[in-house]
């Protein structure tokens, strides 16, 4: 068995918490470890292969850092050049998968899901296989827990084994329809989890969407290695229409079964659904941070950056991040994407970017910026470097506040130590490393007329970037 784990989502409903360039699946929303750890963890239980990961472009270094931390071991990283949905992503991970072995059962899991109990995850999946082994198309359907209008449900049919056959595929209903499922008893919540044999899917998507399969298989066949990525060619890709497993396969196959799950499943699709499978006190308050409620019932608070109040409210969301603040009511929190959208239209930053920002060789914080200056703290790992480069625009000033940086400045290199500094003028030539086995810290202050991160002229990056900024 080899795992599919996507990881292409935005989560844009947990904003400010989730962004673009760092959406939900990398963030520690109820655990130390993030929802893409946690999804890689899940797997411990389960024989598998390695598993593989299919992701955004601009999210490969955050994907191979989590696996890195949590010592995942031997991981494919597959690199779609531009979002699809899940069918297209789907064929290409199972196209790639039939080079690693002959006709692998493949166990597609979204990377931003909450699973509560994972050995009844595990006692699923195993009960899956067996269908799966025989040319099913299995789905995974989560066993009500109540009348839910936020997820589509899917109707069973008869018996098939450990699962059952698959009547109907249902949209996301009403409250008075939802309730009517429950009650009914047939009907599941639709996971958006899978299992099946890599040659079933890709026949039934060949059969039932033919250009679909051709373009992902041109995009696997022409592939690259960039680094320890698999890179999908970008014009066969991009070429796919955009369409989900739903939409394009399982709603019209004659081979998808559904076996139940009932292991405390959320997709955590927003503010109130992390309310609803957070841990709450007795007052229905559930709290991450420094935070510190009174008089206050049914809130969810997170308070990323520092301390939050909140006194004599009811049934709020409140989240704090370092640069945003959002303030919305519980049943208007699915609301959050006009706020997103505002963004996006205003072109601001706030959609795309937390202030701390990921780069693979650490990150930076920017503290502080006015008129023809910035100020950030950038954080630099063991053994790491930053990109050979130089600014037409801005000059720097770094200072060393924790480890030891090594400087490389025109023809110049030498070594800063804590409390020692360094000037970069304008156009010089330049770039830093942490030659030690422990964190560097520096403060690097910028100034010019344009301190834009797109100002940059890279020479050398030992991580394959060319023209990204930072």
């Amino acid at each position: 068995m080899i795992p599919i784990i996507l990881s292409g989502g935005s989560g844009t409903r947990l904003w400010p918490l989730s962004r673009k360039m760092y959406p939900k699946q990398f963030l520690s929303l109820l655990h130390d470890e993030s929802m893409l750890q946690k999804t890689l963890q899940r797997l411990d239980g389960l024989e598998h292969a390695a598993p593989i990961v299919v992701c955004n472009d601009e999210h490969r270094f955050i994907v191979a850092e989590q696996a890195r931390e949590i010592d995942v071991g031997e991981l494919s990283i597959m690199l779609e050049p531009a979002g699809r949905n899940t069918a297209p992503a789907i064929a290409a991970a199972a196209l790639y998968a039939l080079t690693l072995a002959d006709d692998p059962i493949l166990l597609v899991l979204a990377a931003d899901h909450e699973i509560g109990d994972p050995a009844a995850f595990a006692d699923s999946v195993r009960q899956a296989e067996t269908l799966a082994a025989a040319g099913k198309l299995v789905t995974f359907g989560i066993v009500p827990s109540r009348a839910a209008t936020g997820y589509g449900y899917i109707r069973r049919g008869a018996a098939d084994g450990p699962g059952f056959g698959v009547d109907e595929f249902v949209e996301k209903p009403d409250l008075a329809t939802a309730e009517g499922y429950v009650a009914a008893g047939d009907y599941y919540w639709n996971s958006g989890m899978f299992m099946f044999r890599a040659k079933a899917y890709l026949d039934e998507l060949g059969r039932l969407r033919p250009e679909m399969l051709a373009h992902c298989r041109r995009a696997v066949d022409d592939r690259s290695a960039d680094l320890d990525f698999l890179r999908l060619d970008a014009d066969a890709f991009a070429a796919c229409e955009s369409d989900s497993i739903d939409y394009a396969v399982m709603e019209h196959t004659e081979l998808a079964c559904v076996v139940p799950m009932d292991a405390g499943w959320s997709d955590i699709g927003s503010w109130s659904a992390l309310w609803e499978v957070g841990e709450r006190d007795a007052d229905g308050n559930a709290t991450r941070g420094d935070v510190i409620v009174a008089d206050t019932g049914n809130t969810l608070v997170h308070a990323g950056s520092r301390l939050v109040a909140a006194v004599g409210v009811d049934d709020l969301v409140i989240a704090e991040t370092e640069d945003a603040v959002l303030v919305t009511t519980r049943d208007k929190a699915e609301e959050v994407k006009q706020v997103v959208a505002r963004l996006a239209a205003e072109a601001r930053e706030e959609e795309n970017f937390h202030r701390i920002v990921y780069r693979p060789w650490g990150s930076f914080d920017s503290i502080d910026e006015g008129e023809r200056y910035k100020v950030k703290r950038i954080t630099v790992k063991p053994g790491a470097r930053l990109s050979k480069q130089m600014h037409h625009h801005r000059a720097e000033h770094w200072v060393v506040v924790r480890g030891t940086a090594r400087v490389f400045r025109n023809d110049e290199i030498f070594d800063l130590h804590e409390n020692e500094s360094a000037f970069i003028p304008l156009g010089a030539t330049h770039y830093l490393e942490n030659p030690t086995d422990q964190p560097l810290d520096i403060i690097e202050v910028q100034s010019g007329a344009y301190l834009g991160e797109d100002d940059i002229v890279r020479f050398d990056d030992i991580y394959g970037r060319s023209d990204e900024p930072g």
